[in-house]
């Protein structure tokens, strides 16, 4: 699983950035890696340096699942930190939605249909 980080010019992007966003990811998300090849970061300051309270930090998370449309969640928050914590959380909700949804399909369209002479007569009941 690739993972790309973007930042604007009003974040600094360092290496300590980068790991906490790769540690960050691998924790919440490698149960995913069969099925995501790629997760793109976008970090951003909204207000940029004014410096209102509230949350304007923003990251942008995209998931690229094997074979399906992108997915992507938006969370914001007080520090860079916490809109990354709180966007792998959301991802980790969202994956496990689709991934669970893709599983169920498979199980369903894998099972024969139930015919007439699959069913038991009632006399055969015991």
């Amino acid at each position: 699983m690739q993972i790309q980080i973007n930042t604007d010019r009003h974040i600094q992007a360092d290496e300590r950035l980068a790991e906490f966003v790769r540690d960050t990811l691998h924790n919440k998300l490698s149960r995913f890696a069969d099925h995501v090849t790629r997760i793109e970061v976008h970090l951003s300051d909204e207000n940029g340096n004014t410096k209102h309270d509230g949350n304007d930090k923003r990251c942008l998370l995209e998931a690229r699942p094997e074979g399906l449309d992108p997915v992507a969640i938006t969370e914001h928050a007080a520090t860079v930190g916490q809109a990354i914590t709180g966007a792998a959380d959301k991802m980790q909700r969202k994956l496990s939605s689709l991934v669970g949804k893709l599983r169920d399909k498979h199980a369903r369209s894998g099972k024969a249909d139930f015919t007439e002479s699959d069913a038991v007569e009632p006399d055969e009941v015991s």
